[in-house]
């Protein structure tokens, strides 16, 4: 018979799951600010193996509106190069032969809102999941009480997966009206 401490743990591990799902897809959004984790998605081919750029050069954000790629191996300018212009990022990279030079340019309004809209459904599979995790942890919950839970302790269980539910909720919200505000800055 399962307990009510672990149902509530694996429910609230679930939860924190898609908090960190809904961060790491905020970070990958981009807001007119530099920022090197836009740079996650993109592999370079080192070697015969693909990898992320920061695993073949130093990526930094030398102000808010650059981002500067120096790569440990000359040869790998190139390939770095292509990799950015082939990606989604839609910018296209400066080499000088020394540094590559990524300029974040400014957002359009309606790029804004294409981006705010972006978040917004981010947020949404978030929640779906954190709503998930509740309606599962309840399902156990009222499988463990025919297997010999007492129901009062069903129930006080059930009041603080509420309490988990809408803390994690207006912790998704939160996160939203910040990104949204980042986004909305002009």
């Amino acid at each position: 018979m399962a307990d009510s401490k672990t149902i509530l743990s694996g429910a609230e591990e679930k939860m924190d799951m898609a908090i960190m799902y809904l961060e790491d897809a905020l970070a990958h959004i981009r807001a007119g600010k530099a920022d090197v984790r836009l740079l996650d998605g993109i592999r370079v081919d080192s070697y015969g193996s693909m990898v992320p750029i920061n695993n073949v050069a130093a990526v930094t954000t030398p102000d808010a509106r650059s981002i500067a790629i120096k790569p440990w191996d000359k040869s790998m300018f190139r390939v770095i190069e292509k990799a950015i212009i082939d990606s989604e990022l839609g910018i296209m990279p400066e080499n000088n032969g020394e540094i590559i030079r990524i300029g974040i340019p400014p957002l359009t309004e309606e790029r804004r809102k294409q981006l705010a809209k972006q978040c917004k459904g981010e947020g949404e599979t978030a929640k779906v999941s954190v709503r998930n995790a509740r309606r599962d942890a309840i399902d156990a919950l009222k499988k463990a009480v025919k297997d010999g839970m007492p129901e009062d302790e069903q129930k006080n269980s059930e009041a603080k997966l509420q309490k988990s539910h809408d803390k994690y909720i207006k912790q998704i919200d939160d996160m939203l009206a910040a990104k949204d505000k980042e986004i909305m800055t002009v």
